[in-house]
């Protein structure tokens, strides 16, 4: 028997830059996430995780009950931390972040499901 979720999952989108020149290394690190860390995350409730990139920009959308919740249950996970420590050299700055953020949130302003 499956428990029924009572925290439904919402839509949460952020962006990232790669630096100059990372764009095939990064791309090919997601052909190859690594089973413990796609574990980590199924774990901590994510799903429906996608990244779009044009050009240098990423924009990463998924689903999860809360996006700080679920990001303070996998950020100091030895997985996690050694995923973040191998991604890091791909990043470039990206804007300011605002008061309170981890990333550049996006605001979702429309959706049809």
């Amino acid at each position: 028997m499956v428990a029924e979720n009572t925290n439904p999952a919402h839509r949460y989108a952020f962006l990232l830059r790669l630096r100059p020149g990372a764009e095939a290394a990064y791309e090919a690190a997601h052909r190859a996430v690594w089973p413990e860390m796609l574990a980590l995350l199924q774990r901590a409730g994510i799903s429906d995780y996608s990244i779009f990139r044009r050009d240098l920009l990423l924009v990463l959308v998924l689903r999860c009950a809360d996006f700080d919740a679920t990001w303070n249950q996998i950020e100091n996970d030895p997985v996690n931390l050694r995923w973040q420590a191998a991604m890091a050299p791909f990043f470039a700055q990206i804007d300011p972040l605002l008061p309170g953020e981890r990333f550049p949130m996006m605001a979702e302003v429309f959706y049809l499901a």
